[in-house]
């Protein structure tokens, strides 16, 4: 280890990108780089070679995609592209007679795979195995987007070969967050209380501009060697294909600035050449390439403003809804449905006439069953700017990626609306698909981390308050009370469940009240009509209305007996969760306002 610490007393150099520069080289080749670790060595061999003449210090081997379910092949079709991979790197180094050290390259199973957890992690292992086994003195993972995968991985590293070190790089957006919704900061700090990571850092995600001011922004873990390996830019599609332009001259300036800020390692990633490199090579090639190691880039507003800001000292008023809810009172929730046009005369006066039946919180849908309708969060607004009523917007994953979302939570909070429901929302239907695409960036539990970190990092002074989803026939009720666990660690302050007819999943709702001490708020649908039950039963996939509810209404039922069994049952039902329940949650069918007077008695 002393030795391979050595090597890091001075500023240290990588290669650039290998799968674009790849593309570019090799146009006529439709497969990914990895594939040539097999059937055309001797082109990724002339890349590492370029990039050893350009000056790198330390080339990364062609193995970033090298995964089972991303290349559909077998563990030990995966293995043989891996044992070739590091055999071409080293004879690239041993050809070149220079002092290049062979990072293990792994980059992360995507979020989408079909693969369980336990089946990531082995296939990470069959590329560190390869690596440990060749010796390889160090083991690069990067473009991760949380930690958790990292860390398991470098503790398995560690156990095997204490010598090898353990790099772990990042990916970023410009407001510094990955694709999880976790600042660079907090990945940093979680990094750096391990004692399995030698190395830290940002790669991929944003081009060398926005990576200046990011890294003005975070401090790097004491003790670990720092990385930065930017995108050569932002790429432009060309002909259906992603085409980065060159701009090496701006990436080498913006990387010199990079590199007096003290960090141990620089290099490029995506749409970077040899070029990039021996540009940057010559660029460092003074002074600064002999800092130490270690030098931590300052992290300004530790004192004064920004550092009172990011505190929790900062005074503020709970939203009487969580007051209320903490306090141990039942709090009742409603929800409405905006508009499908532009008319907010109904919805608006549903919103008054709930005022005065004094409900505390209206929760507005967002576009539920994935048909649109006007926008949760600015009827919302509308509905308390003329209402007064506290209002809390359902926010879903489905139709807004990363920028849009955080657009619509700084919007939210600067506007003044402190209550959320995050969702990851209803798909997308069936016969809009073909001209209609689910955006889910996030699912509802990466949402509220985000959320957590903005509160934490953002509004500490005035954080946003939120609930999740309670689908609680879903599944082992075990597992769904793991699933309630996970939210609450990401911050969720209550659940709003789907409706709830039947004594078994009463019985249900209660158990997953016992098993995580969540704050519940049961969901109630006075069915209004036959025809209404009808179709809850039949179409709504997780609602569960029993037999001898049907049995309660007929066909040729008054709206006013419709109206009145389904307040009986609605009564019946609350009676029944009184022990346990936090709260109710109205859903009224065709926003049906009346119905809050009919039950006013029973509440």
């Amino acid at each position: 280890m002393k030795n391979r610490m050595d090597f890091w007393k001075q500023q240290r150099l990588s290669d650039g990108a290998m799968g674009t520069y790849f593309a570019k080289k090799y146009p006529d080749c439709r497969e990914i780089s990895e594939w040539a670790n097999l059937h055309a060595p001797e082109k990724i061999c002339s890349i590492h070679q370029e990039y050893i003449n350009a000056g790198a210090n330390l080339i990364r081997t062609n193995t970033f995609a090298a995964h089972q379910k991303g290349m559909g092949i077998t563990k030990e079709e995966q293995k043989a592209v891996v044992e070739a991979a590091v055999r071409i790197a080293k004879e690239a180094v041993k050809a070149s007679g220079k002092e290049v050290l062979i990072a293990g390259d792994i980059g992360p199973i995507t979020e989408m795979s079909e693969e369980t957890s336990v089946e990531r992690k082995e296939d990470y292992i069959v590329l560190c195995d390869v690596f440990l086994d060749a010796e390889l003195p160090v083991i690069l993972m990067e473009t991760f987007g949380d930690t958790k995968e990292p860390l398991e991985v470098a503790e398995y590293i560690k156990q095997r070969n204490q010598e090898t070190l353990v790099f772990v790089d990042f990916c970023v957006n410009m407001n510094g967050n990955s694709s999880r919704g976790i600042s660079a900061q907090r990945l940093f700090e979680e990094v750096g209380r391990s004692t399995y990571v030698d190395g830290v850092g940002l790669n991929c995600g944003v081009g060398s501009g926005h990576m200046i001011p990011l890294l003005d922004e975070v401090q790097f873990p004491e003790g670990k060697i720092s990385i930065v390996m930017p995108n050569a830019g932002y790429p432009e599609q060309i002909k259906n294909r992603m085409v980065f332009l060159d701009n090496a001259e701006y990436f080498t300036d913006n990387m010199k600035r990079i590199a007096e800020k003290g960090v141990s390692l620089i290099g490029a990633c995506c749409g970077s050449t040899p070029v990039y490199i021996e540009k940057l090579a010559g660029k460092l090639s003074t002074k600064e390439r002999k800092q130490n190691i270690l030098v931590a880039a300052e992290v300004p507003g530790e004192t004064g403003e920004k550092a009172e800001a990011s505190g929790q000292t900062g005074s503020y008023e709970k939203p009487l809804f969580m007051q209320k809810l903490e306090r141990g009172e039942k709090v009742i929730a409603v929800e409405l449905d905006p508009p499908y046009d532009g008319n907010v005369d109904k919805v608006l006066s549903c919103a008054k006439e709930l005022k005065k039946r004094q409900i505390d919180i209206i929760t507005m849908a967002d576009s539920p069953m994935g048909r649109s309708r006007a926008d949760s969060v600015l009827t919302s607004l509308r509905l308390n700017k003329e209402t007064g009523m506290m209002m809390m917007p359902h926010l879903c994953c489905r139709d807004k990626n990363m920028i849009a979302m955080r657009s619509v939570l700084l919007g939210i909070h600067m506007n003044g609306l402190r209550n959320l429901l995050i969702v990851t929302g209803d798909p997308v239907p069936g016969d809009t698909r073909a001209t209609t695409t689910g955006v889910f960036d996030y699912n509802s539990i990466q949402l509220m981390n985000f959320v957590k970190q903005l509160n934490e990092e953002q509004f500490a002074q005035d954080p946003l308050y939120y609930g999740g989803a309670l689908n609680y026939g879903i599944g082992f009720v075990e597992r769904q009370a793991e699933r309630m666990q996970k939210k609450m660690e990401a911050g969720a302050s209550y659940f709003l469940t789907q409706p709830i007819f039947s004594d078994e999943d009463i019985k249900r709702v209660e158990r997953l009240k016992d098993l995580t001490g969540a704050k519940i708020l049961c969901g109630i649908m006075p069915l209004v009509s036959y025809r209404n039950a009808y179709f809850i039963k039949h179409e709504m996939t997780g609602i569960r209305v029993p037999d001898e509810i049907m049995a309660r209404y007929r066909e040729d039922m008054s709206r006013e007996a419709g109206e009145e069994t389904g307040t009986a049952i609605a009564a019946e039902l609350m009676k029944k969760m009184d022990s346990f329940a936090d709260g109710y949650y109205f859903m009224l069918p065709f926003n049906r306002v009346s119905i809050m007077e009919r039950l006013e008695g029973y509440r």
